[in-house]
């Protein structure tokens, strides 16, 4: 990809040399950080939408004896000693197996952490919160380790992982009057028109900017994962070792203009315009995590204070990227208009937040909540700028405020 983007004045290869060499190998280092990699999420809502209709069911753990890392709470917690080394047998290593799917998260947790988690809770209930997550305090919630459960192809595919996108794209998104979208796995092919299983073609006909930019952050979060998936695939599953990398016959299918009637590039595209956009709110969003009575508590006080200064020192470089997205033109016409649509934009995420509980593998479905939480605290963001910049310097401000949540969910989705 070359050239300027759409809806901005970026282009392509500006971006580039930026996240390579300033933005990446910090957010990298951010991520790894206690309080970032620890993420809370409900993995066990019902799809509020159709009855479950999939779930990947590759086995991830094979014949190798399972690390203390790997190990599920639920075993761990029966025998503590249960995986040691003289109690390895094969009895124990099918235990380990039938106990664990590709698709399945891992949420082991070591003491230290439960007790620091219990900790953070107390930390964020003395603060004013802007919002609350619906699930956080659900008995079903759970903490997981990201930097333990990467994204990455998992064998979620077909009709089931077609089915959640395209309600994100034909039910909950301000969509071009016609764009081209994968052929339905249920449907015959049919031709002539947009309808489910025929190819469709692109139009901007009739979107306003703000729709528009609604859409590509969508197509963006959809670019971004395929991506992952493809960079991290299952290429091998042996009785072995499963050997995983870069699948580029499943990345030339996704994103090869002969492959997507032209569409791949666009996609691709349109990531690039996400990273403008949460870019841009890391950079309007310093303010708030530069004051003094912010801090990113773990109860570790000398960690605590190098994430504080990694983080802003990513701050700064963002600030000193001179080809932002500039949300000013958005929601530029009266403020009724403008109130409603940002109320559109709400409800939208809302709903795409709640089809992410439709995904049928455990990691895609963490993974795609957190990098939908995460785009909603960006817009959140960049619809705060005035409570922003007026908050007060020694105290929590009622005016705007971030969880925890949110803010793990900003810099990891982010960093995808």
């Amino acid at each position: 990809l070359t050239g300027v983007l759409d809806d901005c004045l970026c282009d392509i290869e500006s971006i580039d040399d930026f996240n390579t060499f300033k933005i990446f190998p910090k957010i990298q280092k951010l991520q790894e950080r206690d309080y970032f990699r620890y993420y809370k999420v409900n993995l066990k809502r019902p799809c509020p939408f159709w009855a479950d209709d999939g779930h990947c069911s590759i086995k991830d753990c094979h014949v190798e004896p399972c690390p203390e890392s790997k190990i599920p709470v639920g075993i761990k917690a029966g025998s503590s000693n249960k995986y040691s080394k003289a109690a390895n047998n094969s009895k124990e290593l099918e235990d380990c197996e039938q106990a664990n799917k590709l698709g399945a998260v891992n949420s082991t947790l070591s003491n230290q952490s439960k007790e620091a988690f219990i900790d953070w809770a107390r930390y964020d209930d003395s603060q004013d919160h802007f919002c609350e997550l619906d699930d956080e305090r659900s008995p079903d919630a759970q903490y997981v380790d990201l930097l333990l459960n990467p994204e990455r192809y998992t064998g979620y595919k077909g009709p089931s992982a077609w089915r959640v996108w395209n309600s994100i794209y034909e039910e909950n998104c301000f969509k071009p009057r016609s764009v081209y979208r994968p052929l339905n796995p249920l449907a015959p092919s049919r031709g002539g028109s947009c309808l489910l299983g025929s190819v469709c073609y692109f139009s901007w006909t009739g979107l306003c900017l703000e729709k528009r930019v609604f859409y590509k952050l969508i197509s963006g979060l959809h670019a971004s994962i395929n991506l992952h998936l493809c960079a991290n695939y299952l290429l091998e599953e042996t009785w072995g070792k499963p050997r995983w990398g870069p699948n580029v016959k499943e990345f030339t299918r996704r994103f090869d203009p002969a492959e997507t009637k032209g569409e791949g590039p666009r996609r691709l595209k349109n990531l690039y315009f996400l990273y403008l956009i949460e870019l841009r709110a890391l950079s309007k969003v310093a303010p708030y995590f530069e004051r003094a009575v912010v801090d990113l508590y773990t109860g570790n006080g000398h960690e605590d204070a190098e994430s504080k200064a990694l983080l802003l020192d990513i701050f700064r470089d963002t600030k000193s990227f001179h080809m932002h997205f500039d949300e000013k033109s958005m929601f530029a016409g009266d403020k009724k208009g403008a109130k409603s649509l940002k109320e559109e934009f709400r409800l939208h995420f809302k709903n795409i937040s709640r089809i992410m509980d439709c995904v049928g593998c455990d990691k895609c479905r963490l993974w795609g909540k957190l990098q939908t939480q995460g785009l909603g605290t960006a817009l959140k963001i960049l619809f705060s700028e005035k409570e922003i910049q007026s908050l007060p310097e020694n105290s929590p401000s009622k005016g705007f405020q971030l969880t925890r949540q949110e803010i793990v969910a900003l810099v990891n989705a982010f960093g995808r």
